[in-house]
């Protein structure tokens, strides 16, 4: 995975959430978490592994939902996080976060009834290989998302700390049938970079926003979207 060694650094993980998911990042984080709700309702009772679950953001949200879930991440300092937003928390379902790589999952076959991955693999140096590996734990359902080749992301990603993998649709649709997945449903969001968002407060990042959303339906989407959110379904 690109950007290990910085990932995992103690001082990352403890401002992670405030530089990503405040201010404008506020709306990257809604629509981030609308998006797992929506592939994988109803929660309730479901079995779901969480793969660079971070601090937790997904996890928690999933735990509160009533689904049984396991948070694994590289990163000790991240996971640290996540396990200091549980504590002293009503949780419907139940949570476990465990350090772990994605490429080796310490889990059976058709562990999970869902696995998801978000924010991960643009980082993945081998894509097909971690796709292999979550559709052999999941005996369901895998949902993850991918930055896209030719979006506004592409302008900028030389300078992010991690770098990025870009995708095109068709290069997506030869991992899920390399790995015998079917695609349930797939949606293209933000015209408009992330780093954009997150460097704005929220008062001026909200209209822009909504500029994004009424572009959601036009054909430009499927070509210049930031990302793309993809559901897929075990064969």
């Amino acid at each position: 995975m690109k950007g290990q060694e910085w990932y995992q650094a103690d001082d990352v993980a403890k401002e992670y959430d405030d530089k990503r998911f405040s201010r404008g990042g506020q709306l990257i984080d809604s629509r981030e978490k609308n998006a797992v709700l929506e592939a994988i309702m109803p929660v309730e009772d479901r079995k779901v592994l969480e793969i660079a679950c971070g601090t937790g953001r997904f996890t928690l949200m999933l735990a509160h939902q009533g689904a049984d879930v396991v948070g694994l991440d590289i990163s000790a300092a991240m996971l640290q996080q996540g396990r200091q937003k549980t504590r002293n928390v009503d949780i419907a379902g139940t949570i476990e976060f465990l350090r772990g790589d994605a490429g080796r999952l310490p889990f059976p076959d058709d562990h999970f009834d869902t696995v998801i991955a978000i924010r991960f693999f643009h980082l993945a140096n081998d894509p097909e290989a971690f796709l292999r590996e979550m559709r052999r734990v999941s005996r369901d359902q895998i949902v993850f998302d991918t930055f896209n080749r030719f979006s506004a992301r592409s302008v900028y990603n030389w300078a992010l700390p991690m770098g990025s993998r870009l995708y095109s649709k068709s290069e997506v649709a030869v991992l899920l049938a390399k790995t015998d997945l079917t695609l349930a449903d797939v949606e293209d969001d933000f015209l408009l970079p992330y780093g954009l968002y997150r460097s704005i407060p929220n008062a001026f990042a909200s209209p822009l926003r909504k500029l994004d959303e009424s572009a959601s339906g036009l054909p430009i989407m499927d070509y210049l979207a930031s990302v793309s959110y993809w559901n897929a379904h075990v064969r």
